[in-house]
């Protein structure tokens, strides 16, 4: 698939801790307690630079915080790991996702003198402050709003995400006039992909306790919703359109290479994210696991016992040789089907 030399990108999950409970994060379950089948794992300081030598870091174009399950500004060394790798790449594009609820000024001018102008934060906030929280729960606005403010007045460049529910879709313009206000240089109003239909049955809506997230009016529904039933008309089914489709994959040609809190190192972050379904008795019934025991198991995806011997086992070459599979049943991997299958996108769909 790829060799190191060939990496340009690495996403970087520094860890699985957060102060949040979003109901659709796979850290949780359903919003409510942690998922059994991770341990909070996180990266220190020495993990990255053990894992990341300083050469390596030189290759870089870019390298961002995001992630599956935790968010970096609740990680105990993230300043001081962009910093390591500002000072082996002053070039190097930094950048982070975050719900924004944590730290004081002093941490948000620090990170923006990091940044500098190569890098930005993408500030995932969606909505206001009566409803930022029913989706963030947990996160308090006078924090995030203390957060960008500190950030911007420091000179850093800012991104504004807001994921549209039907909760908060009244106030996707002002929240925009809020950003510019505030000195975003962009705000993306998301159409969120986690209501495509599943099995070809409409979602609605999900329910979280006694709570329900609702799908938006059709002017802010993921644009793919309509592309899936032109797919189900050609196919005949997804489960068809996931066997036939071709795998256009979005990493490799990047370079890129997804390293989680736990310092496994795989393709992307939807692969990795098949790991620990919360929803699962045992996690190992998902098809990643088969590539993961191939490559000789987890102790050998652990980048911190050396990068390279990572690329020495043959875990991206068993994921793209499952491409040529001819059914999901038999191993092709489903998840790339589903994030990089030419003829239904609706990761790409979310800012159309």
């Amino acid at each position: 698939m790829y060799e190191l030399k060939d990496i340009k990108v690495v996403h970087l999950e520094v860890t699985q801790n957060c102060q949040a409970a979003c109901p659709m994060c796979e850290r949780n379950c359903n919003g409510e307690g942690i998922n059994p089948h991770i341990n909070l794992d996180e990266l220190s300081l020495k993990d990255c630079k053990d894992i990341f030598n300083t050469s390596f870091i030189k290759q870089l174009d870019t390298m961002y915080m995001c992630g599956n399950l935790g968010d970096p500004i609740i990680a105990r060394d993230t300043l001081e790991i962009f910093k390591y790798f500002r000072k082996h790449n002053p070039n190097m594009w930094l950048s982070m996702n975050t719900n924004a609820g944590a730290r004081n000024n002093i941490w948000w001018q620090e990170l923006a003198d990091i940044f500098g102008s190569n890098g930005n934060v993408i500030f995932s906030v969606d909505g206001l402050e009566d409803t930022n929280h029913i989706y963030r729960q947990g996160v308090s606005w006078k924090a995030v709003e203390r957060s960008m403010d500190a950030f911007i007045e420091a000179g850093g460049r800012a991104r504004w995400d807001f994921l549209i529910f039907e909760h908060n879709q009244h106030q996707v313009e002002e929240a925009k006039s809020l950003s510019q206000q505030k000195g975003f240089e962009t705000f993306t109003a998301k159409k969120t992909g986690r209501f495509i239909k599943s099995k070809g049955i409409p979602k609605d809506n999900h329910k979280f306790g006694d709570k329900s997230l609702n799908k938006p009016d059709p002017k802010y529904i993921n644009p793919a919703l309509a592309t899936q039933d032109k797919v189900i008309e050609k196919y005949g089914s997804m489960v068809d359109y996931f066997n036939n489709t071709k795998i256009t994959c979005k990493v490799k040609d990047k370079g890129e290479i997804f390293v989680s809190a736990e310092g496994l190192v795989l393709p992307c972050c939807w692969t990795a994210g098949r790991m620990y379904k919360w929803k699962k008795k045992d996690p190992h019934v998902e098809q990643i696991w088969d590539h993961i025991e191939l490559a000789g198991g987890k102790e050998a995806l652990n980048a911190k016992n050396g990068i390279d011997k990572v690329f020495n086992t043959n875990i991206f070459k068993s994921i793209q040789d499952s491409w040529n599979i001819p059914t999901c049943k038999e191993g092709k991997l489903k998840i790339c089907t589903k994030q990089c299958g030419q003829e239904f996108k609706p990761f790409e769909s979310q800012w159309h």
